[in-house]
């Protein structure tokens, strides 16, 4: 800040202004403007894209923030530089899960407003699944799992008409981004690989029993919200295995990796990571101890190759109870927890639910 005097001082030593003195200059003939020129846009620029469609809800948003503006700005007071604050960092996200619509990603396709929850389905070989919906009255989402087996391009899902059985289906695009994922190789019991006929017929009883798990929707009552869909870690421990991993078991490839691998002592207590039910507890030949969650609308979580199941079929969590201990049952190298999401009986990352 310049001092009053010092203020003064530099006022008398510098040159009146020509547009101040009281004799303004004789006017130049040809001369319309005296705003330097903008310099020239390179050939090369091009705007940046949004990465972020504009939603409804957003655009009434920055509606809002646009009337607001003008009547902040009659009240604002100037700052000196030295109370300049530095650039905040980037905000966290506020819409859970985050969209990546890669296979295993997730989509998030606006429905547009409706006073009552639509309904929307998705195709998977020949059977149609419906989506989670979420939102209210402004905006609802559909919110959808891709299979890690899309093939990249264009896909669909049909919305129908909302639940007062207004409007007629229509199909909602939109574009399956290719990803590669990295490749594991790992060393495992050889039975839990070439399997022998008994535990042959063994898996195939298990995997008709959790497909049928894998199939629970569960409609939330008319009026009722969705919660929050952000996650907990459900145990502490490091990142032993991404998701979307090409696995190779004592060289022979199989199905690529379906969650995420925590590792952690075998008995370490994991917690739910949303409000839910349980809906499933068994044995499994590959997955060992099991526990299935369904948190509504065919969001199951599952967990994997535990050493303790503390909960029943029908048992209700709430968000951060201890249900389970980590183990190394199953298919494994050692102990840890394996944590699956499922959308409309898709599995993808669960890294899209939770913070970074």
């Amino acid at each position: 800040m310049w001092a009053c005097g010092e203020a003064a001082a530099s006022s008398a030593r510098r040159p009146r202004h020509p547009f101040l003195s009281p004799h303004p200059p004789p006017r130049r003939h040809g001369i319309r403007s005296f705003a330097t020129p903008a310099p020239p846009v390179p050939a090369s620029f091009s705007p940046p894209a949004h990465t972020t469609p504009l939603t409804r809800r957003a655009a009434l948003a920055s509606a809002g923030s646009l009337l607001l503006a003008p009547a902040m700005g009659l009240h604002a007071k100037p700052q000196p530089a030295s109370a300049t604050k530095p650039p905040a960092a980037p905000a966290a996200p506020t819409v859970w899960p985050q969209a990546l619509q890669v296979p295993g990603g997730v989509a998030r396709l606006s429905l547009g407003p409706a006073s009552a929850r639509p309904r929307a389905l998705v195709r998977q070989g020949d059977v149609d699944v419906p989506v989670l919906v979420a939102g209210d009255a402004i905006e609802w989402t559909a919110i959808v799992g891709i299979p890690l087996a899309a093939a990249p391009g264009d896909a669909f899902i049909t919305a129908l008409a909302d639940g007062n059985g207004n409007g007629s289906p229509r199909p909602l695009h939109y574009t399956v981004a290719p990803k590669r994922y990295k490749e594991q190789h790992l060393q495992v019991s050889p039975r839990t690989v070439d399997l022998s006929p008994e535990d042959q017929a063994r898996y195939e009883r298990e995997r008709d029993h959790q497909a049928g798990v894998m199939a629970t929707f569960t409609a939330l009552p008319a009026g009722q919200a969705q919660p929050s869909l952000r996650m907990r870690v459900p145990v502490p421990g490091r990142r032993s295995s991404s998701f979307g991993l090409r696995r190779v078991f004592n060289g022979q490839p199989r199905n690529p990796h379906s969650g995420m691998d925590i590792a952690a002592p075998t008995g370490t207590p994991i917690v739910a990571p949303l409000a839910g039910r349980v809906i499933d507890v068994g044995d499994y030949f590959f997955n060992g101890g099991t526990v299935w969650l369904d948190h509504g609308q065919g969001l199951l979580t599952m967990y994997c190759h535990l050493s303790r199941m503390d909960v029943r079929v029908g048992d209700v969590l709430q968000a951060g109870d201890a249900f389970c201990q980590v183990g190394a049952t199953g298919r494994v190298t050692g102990p840890h927890l394996h944590w699956g999401v499922m959308l409309n009986r898709s599995m993808v990352d669960p890294a899209l639910f939770i913070p970074a």
